[in-house]
């Protein structure tokens, strides 16, 4: 008797095949730009190894599971294959052999995995704890709350031990979840307007207290330091500058609309078909999940963890306003966040495995 594959675990197994192969070439093929962090992390360039801080605990990581002492083809040959698996637990959809949007932006996430985990990468171990959430949410022993409340301190646990940033996104879910009570015409683009101007005002509360606002310190310095570079075609840039309350406020903005609804930039970069891929990408990525979002607040018995899973994924892109330095970083640390990404996308067929 010939063993049956089913036509989805096919497709997940191909695509797992085909992207291997571009992960091991990844290092022969990609400019030097891409392995900038990488060389901090493998070399300890400013020795910063440690505990707290994204930098400090990968450069451990790295050193403790010795990784760092392998070719980055052969590292590339570790760490694709456990990112896919934690994908294949939490889950294959049974249509995912069928040519659809949704389906086609995971497809690419696959090749854009492929490329930014090729190397030693924050955006691997940022995967591996992300990919935890999912379980949390999908876990029917517990309960709702249950669920949610951990989900979130897992969120706080990260942004304390690695990167400070993902404690806002809490705050930002939760203030966008209580707006979806408020009796609003539009209740999703208002939850998402909210969620932006709460996080203006972490960055405005932060500025009081230590001098300077958040995205101030983080993309408006890093950019300054190279917008001369080879390497920075695709920053973002505020029309202002960002040393005011109300320059934050405008920059604020411009990055959350930059990173997500990047529309004005893809027609500076239209020469640069990388850079409008992942435009297009964004683009159909957030249409998709602002939809899903509608859905669920219609309702949000039914798809309470979808609608949590969402508004954490969108908390996220709120604070990606704050500091994404350029569109490169920001699809880069999407990939990170990937595994809530793909949940979310395919919620309703876990949902049903659960039952």
């Amino acid at each position: 008797m010939g063993i049956k594959i089913k036509t989805n675990l096919a497709t997940f197994v191909l695509l797992f095949g085909l992207n291997l192969v571009v992960s091991f070439l990844a290092y022969f093929i990609l400019p030097d730009k891409f392995f900038s962090d990488t060389k901090i992390i493998v070399y300890d360039i400013g020795h910063e190894i440690g505990y707290i801080g994204s930098y400090p605990l990968s450069i451990l990581f790295y050193k403790v599971t010795l990784l760092n002492y392998l070719p980055f083809p052969i590292i590339a040959l570790i760490q694709y294959p456990i990112l896919i698996y934690l994908l294949y637990r939490i889950g294959i959809p049974k249509d995912f052999h069928i040519l659809t949007v949704k389906n086609i932006l995971v497809y690419l996430a696959f090749l854009m995995l492929a490329i930014f985990v090729s190397m030693p990468s924050k955006e691997f171990i940022t995967f591996i704890y992300i990919s935890l959430i999912p379980f949390v949410l999908n876990n029917p022993n517990k309960s709702a709350r249950y669920r949610i409340l951990s989900a979130l301190f897992l969120i706080v646990l990260f942004g304390l031990f690695f990167r400070i940033y993902y404690v806002f996104i809490p705050i930002i879910a939760l203030v966008m979840y209580w707006v979806t009570f408020i009796k609003f015409k539009n209740k999703t683009v208002t939850s998402l307007f909210y969620g932006v101007l709460i996080s203006i005002f972490l960055s405005l509360s932060v500025g009081v207290l230590t001098g300077k606002y958040i995205s101030e310190s983080t993309r408006e310095e890093l950019n300054q330091d190279r917008k001369n570079a080879k390497d920075a075609n695709s920053m973002i840039v505020s029309p202002i500058a960002t040393d005011t309350w109300y320059g934050e406020t405008i920059g604020v903005i411009n990055g959350f609309i930059a990173v997500n609804i990047p529309v004005a930039e893809g027609l500076k970069h239209i020469l640069s078909p990388q850079i409008v891929a992942f435009i297009v990408w964004q683009l159909f990525l957030f249409y998709i999940l602002l939809k899903r979002f509608s859905w669920c607040i219609r309702d949000r018995e039914k798809n309470q963890m979808q609608l949590w899973a969402i508004l954490i994924i969108f908390s996220y892109f709120i604070t990606q306003g704050l500091f994404e330095p350029d569109l490169g970083s920001a699809i880069r640390h999407k990939m990170g966040f990937f595994p809530l990404i793909y949940f979310a996308l395919y919620y309703e067929h876990f949902r049903k495995e659960l039952r």
